[in-house]
């Protein structure tokens, strides 16, 4: 996941691991000889047309949707078709009352009429409170959470690991974040919500306890699910 970060300089651009309790505890339970965290990247401000986030601090709202405004104005005189221009209005009423691209409620062939615009907001912003700087971490969870990304686990002897997806991902398109081969051969994925593991104290007592699930590769994947993939090798 790419951040773009606007105006913040205490927070410094690059890869950055976010800490999870969780993924800890599930670690202490399992005693796995690696823990991976998920990792975000910061990047500046110039690279957020390819970001999948913005971050700002929350003084910067006005100027964002002035940026997007300024687009606005100019493409209307350009607009190809009435639909665009519908579309283009229902934009700028949004960004007048200090409102984002982003959650403006278009449906699938709006968001594809504007797929190819320059919009800062067109992309979650997540603005920050000065409070906020001071903890890193919690902020980039926020930024994750806010953004409609989630996490899942896999744990074992070797390693247990967070992976960073999409909300509504599905088990066999997660299975392709560990590797395309458990993608391609999928079967089927074992599920534990990662609370019922560890309260379990393990997979073996969270199976006793009948907190085990198995879900196909339909199966839309929660936050915080812990999955085990069975796939022909």
């Amino acid at each position: 996941m790419k951040i773009s970060v606007f105006s913040i300089p205490e927070i410094s651009l690059g890869k950055h691991n976010i800490k999870d309790t969780l993924l800890d505890q599930i670690e202490a339970i399992t005693k796995s000889k690696k823990k991976t965290y998920i990792q975000v990247e910061l990047v500046n401000a110039e690279e957020c047309f390819d970001a999948d986030a913005i971050l700002a601090p929350e003084d910067m709202r006005t100027d964002l949707v002035l940026k997007d405004l300024d687009f606005m104005d100019t493409r209307r005189g350009r607009a190809e078709s009435e639909e665009e221009k519908a579309v283009l209005n229902k934009l700028k009423a949004v960004l007048e009352k200090e409102g984002f691209v982003f959650n403006a409620g278009l449906n699938d062939d709006e968001k594809r009429l504007i797929s190819g615009y320059s919009l800062i907001t067109n992309k979650p912003v997540i603005l920050a409170k000065k409070e906020e700087l001071s903890d890193l971490n919690t902020l980039l969870n926020r930024v994750v959470k806010e953004s409609n990304f989630i996490s899942f686990f896999t744990t074992g002897e070797r390693e247990t690991r967070a992976w960073l997806i999409k909300k509504g991902t599905t088990a066999q398109e997660a299975a392709g974040c560990i590797h395309s081969d458990i993608q391609r051969g999928f079967i089927r994925a074992e599920v534990i919500v990662c609370q019922d593991f560890i309260q379990a104290g393990g997979e073996n007592q969270a199976k006793q306890q009948g907190k085990l699930r198995l879900e196909q590769k339909d199966y839309v994947v929660q936050d915080g699910d812990l999955i085990n993939f069975r796939f022909n090798r």
